[in-house]
């Protein structure tokens, strides 16, 4: 199976390929804290045991990133 992952071009020697699989295979150590878009569409967490990727898919992985204040000033500018 060939698919677009993150922009890239990535194989997976296998025909049938889940969400669940695809984060575990790429080691996505905290998947609780990703997004997935499968074709241009959002991905809910519950659906990642049952969303299958198929030839040609374009998956992406949306990571959040955290931020605010910083703590030594208390999000003041200097």
């Amino acid at each position: 199976m060939r698919i677009t992952l993150n922009g890239e071009p990535a194989e997976f020697p296998v025909e049938r390929l889940t969400v669940t699989e695809l984060l575990r295979s790429q080691k996505v150590e905290a998947p609780e804290m990703v997004s997935v878009q499968l074709n241009g569409t959002i991905i809910y967490s519950a659906k990642y045991n049952d969303t299958v990727i198929a030839d040609q898919d374009e998956v992406d992985f949306l990571y959040f990133m955290g931020g605010g204040a910083d703590r030594l000033t208390g999000g003041r500018q200097q």
